[in-house]
């Protein structure tokens, strides 16, 4: 028989003990990268995935309609919400003094763009970022307003749609003249802390002379001044209401609408929103529209396109809802030759 010294079993011995060991080793340094390298594997999928912020300066419900027609156009172009792309929405309920926190938070999250709903929201955007992209989506004078160097070639981290277009205001009351034939005084309800509001004005300034119309400006700085403005509005008897675009209206509009046929006022208004509410008729931009349209430069952003190239959009297509419900509750019968260019009429 074959013997082994002591030395040799010893050395055998620590070999197998090593082998062992080191087997081990080699385990734990597996699986260690299978679960952290999983881990990894899975941030970095989840970091693919774009995530966006939606900001508006009203309630949810307010802006259902703008925020489906947003998703619709994502849809349209391919995207699935949760599975393609994440979309974190923030509402300020009519309070802009929240706007600045709700648009901060977004930028901690380092979402890939902001999609802003309105020009306070914009402005909020605007002091939180210079580097993540900001997609506006409806903004009334973006280079007036300093937010672009130009529509053409925008600059910056800025794009989107502008609801700019000189002649619209004069044609908002060239419509409610025809409607009301004895129009003479005209109460318009805004509010002047609004971007853009002192150019709506001036550009209403020529029309109402043309049309020897004379204005009487409102400013509703909070929900507290609604009332008040329509009893001021009484007491300047006024023939009728035009609106402006404004925070304060927009989370109010029901209430708006029912004080307008409350008084008896015909009212022109800024959104279709309004006349589905029950308010008598709108003309202009449809910002529906302009919220599907969003997505295109969501899209572009996505796929590596700088909102400095983006040119701004522009205001085409304009759209005259009206609604005879309310036309009726305050005894007005619309023109024949006005209701034949509705483009949409509420029975």
């Amino acid at each position: 028989m074959k013997t082994m010294s002591f030395a040799r079993v010893f050395d055998s011995y620590s070999d197998n003990r090593k082998s062992k060991i080191q087997k081990r080793l080699w385990l734990s340094v597996v699986v260690f990268v299978l679960v952290v390298g999983g881990d990894l594997i899975e941030a970095q999928q989840e970091k693919q995935i774009p995530r966006i912020g939606f900001v508006s300066n009203t309630s949810p419900s307010a802006v259902a309609d703008r925020v489906e027609a947003f998703r619709k156009g994502l849809r349209e172009l391919g995207y699935v919400e949760g599975k393609d792309i994440v979309i974190e929405y923030r509402h300020s309920e009519g309070k802009p003094d929240r706007l600045p926190a709700l648009v901060a938070e977004l930028v901690r999250l380092n979402v890939d763009t902001i999609v802003t709903s309105g020009p306070s929201v914009t402005r909020a955007a605007k002091h939180a970022t210079s580097t993540i992209p900001i997609v506006f989506a409806q903004e009334g004078d973006p280079v007036g307003s300093g937010l672009v160097a130009s529509l053409a070639r925008p600059g910056g981290n800025m794009t989107g749609l502008s609801t700019f277009s000189p002649e619209l205001h004069g044609k908002r009351l060239e419509i409610l003249k025809e409607v009301v034939p004895r129009l003479a005084r005209v109460a318009v309800l805004g509010t002047s802390t609004v971007e853009g509001h002192a150019l709506f004005l001036k550009e209403q300034e020529p029309a109402a002379r043309a049309l020897r119309l004379q204005l009487q400006y409102l400013d509703l700085l909070n929900s507290r001044d609604i009332e008040p403005a329509f009893r001021a509005a009484n007491k300047g008897k006024a023939d009728a209401l035009l609106l402006l675009s404004g925070p304060v209206l927009n989370a109010h509009r029901r209430q708006v609408v029912e004080l307008a046929a409350k008084n008896r006022l015909p009212a022109m208004y800024n959104f279709p929103e309004f006349v589905e509410a029950g308010g008598l008729m709108t003309y202009g931009v449809s910002n529906v529209d302009m919220a599907r349209r969003a997505a295109t430069y969501v899209d572009k952003i996505l796929k590596g396109a700088k909102p400095a190239d983006l040119p701004v959009e522009q205001p085409t297509k304009f759209e005259l809802v009206i609604n005879l419900k309310a036309a009726k509750q305050i005894g007005l019968t619309i023109p024949p030759n006005v209701l034949g260019r509705a483009d949409r009429v509420i029975r």
